[in-house]
């Protein structure tokens, strides 16, 4: 009896487990291109929420998302990483969850589910029960300001990670950004439609809440309360896809290429029919981000710290402790040198902090493919390209193509014949052999004569 066996030769562990695939995300969030953009985005929002909180009363209970912006956002990066490599491991060996107590005392919260509360908090606010109208005006300026700022960074960070999560193309950030100015409307639209669906749904209980300053207006109102829950629960459906799917519907434009309803009705889809698959990607990515902060951290404030300690041997360290914590301790134009020196080392702690964000829209595009394959069973691979990825593939598909004879305009090219094995020789074609004539007569041989 004959017995055929196969040996396993390897295993594709993402194809047994897909969402390995949020392992790939620290590569491409420690990229410089990512790095750049993601501070670049947290700087301006910073700037922009400093400026808002300096035009307008902010209440105290908003203070919470906007205290990092609130005085000096540049100080904000600063606090956000350590000096000292050590004390950063410290402060960073906790839960992978947003920290109330970090956000309140100016230091912003680095872990994933931190950036994306820290973008939803203006919209969040919004919903408090004693938001007055210029509460909520400011609030809306802080979500405008905020969207538009993220639609461009966010959305080219995450077209560089969908493309390389897909088919692992390189998309540079010249042409993420090409992109990300290509589609920012449809990724500033895409949440101001659910957005302008939760106003029209609670325009007319405005209007019954205006009734309810009078007695008899209120017992009306209980008659047809029951209708009022109806838009109640319409508007609760909205805000909760709005919440937790908004960053998917980044996603999907930069994945698809699409417009702002097929991102919405995407991104309502996958979390509504999944949604515990996208609370356990969530997870997975946030114990990955934890983790890779905790190193990225460590390697940023210890960049900082060692040239600290570095000059401490020539300066001393009281000069060194002076430059870094008590600026004000210095006068004349050693402060200046100072200030010059915290720019320098703060500078560098932003590409840090970007790397939080750069991480964050990774795995959200990560995710979206991940949901993407499990409700619409499409490969994971399938992702939109435009000529900025296929430049590269160019050269190489030229050369592949057979070369064409040059033509004249009104005359097609000419393909290039192919060597024959059994083609005529020059010398034959050039004096063929005559078919009438007769081969020469052989002369008799005959015995020699002396």
């Amino acid at each position: 009896m004959s017995h055929s066996e196969q040996a396993l030769r390897s295993v594709v562990w993402t194809q047994v487990f897909p969402w390995l695939i949020i392992a790939r995300v620290f590569r491409i969030a420690v990229s410089a291109r990512m790095l750049i953009l993601g501070a670049a985005g947290i700087l301006l929002m910073l700037n922009y929420w400093a400026l808002l909180a300096t035009v307008f009363t902010v209440p105290e209970r908003d203070r919470p998302w906007i205290a990092p912006a609130d005085g000096c956002p540049w100080l904000a990066i600063d606090h956000a990483v350590a000096d000292h490599w050590t004390e950063q491991l410290a402060r960073d060996v906790s839960p992978p969850l947003p920290s109330d107590a970090r956000g309140s005392a100016g230091v912003l919260d680095t872990s994933f589910f931190g950036a994306w509360r820290q973008f939803s908090a203006p919209m969040v606010a919004m919903f408090s029960l004693d938001a007055s109208v210029s509460d909520v005006a400011v609030l809306l300026l802080a979500a405008f300001g905020s969207l538009a700022i993220w639609a461009f960074f966010g959305g080219a960070m995450a077209r560089i990670a969908a493309v390389h999560l897909a088919c692992d193309e390189y998309v540079g950030l010249a042409a993420a950004l090409r992109f990300a100015c290509r589609k920012w409307v449809p990724l500033f639209a895409a949440p101001l439609i659910p957005a302008c669906g939760i106003v029209a749904a609670g325009a007319p209980l405005w209007v019954l809440g205006l009734l309810l300053r009078s007695g008899v207006g209120m017992f009306l109102v209980s008659l047809i309360w029951p209708v009022a829950l109806v838009f109640g629960a319409i508007m609760a459906l909205l805000a909760l896809g709005l919440l937790f799917a908004w960053p998917l519907m980044w996603a999907t434009i930069a994945a698809e290429g699409s417009d702002s309803f097929d991102a919405l009705s995407r991104a309502y889809a996958y979390l509504f029919q999944r949604p515990i698959h996208y609370l356990f990607y969530a997870l997975v990515a946030a114990v990955l981000a934890w983790l890779s902060w905790i190193v990225v951290g460590a390697i940023t404030s210890g960049v900082v710290g060692m040239a600290y300690w570095s000059a401490s041997w020539g300066s001393g360290a009281t000069v060194v402790s002076t430059v870094t914590p008590r600026v004000g301790e210095i006068e004349g134009v050693g402060r200046a040198g100072a200030v010059v020196i915290r720019f320098w080392a703060t500078a560098a702690k932003s590409l840090g902090v970007g790397f939080v964000y750069g991480f964050f829209w990774s795995g959200v595009a990560a995710i979206y493919l991940l949901l993407r394959r499990d409700v619409d069973a499409t490969e994971m691979d399938e992702v939109f390209l435009e000529a900025d990825q296929s430049e590269t593939a160019a050269p190489v598909a030229a050369a592949e193509e057979p070369q064409t004879l040059a033509a004249k305009p009104d005359e097609p090219a000419v393909e290039p014949a192919a060597p024959s094995a059994t083609a005529p020789d020059a010398a034959a074609v050039a004096n063929p052999p005559s078919e009438t004539s007769a081969p020469a007569p052989e002369e008799p041989k005959g015995p020699a004569v002396s």
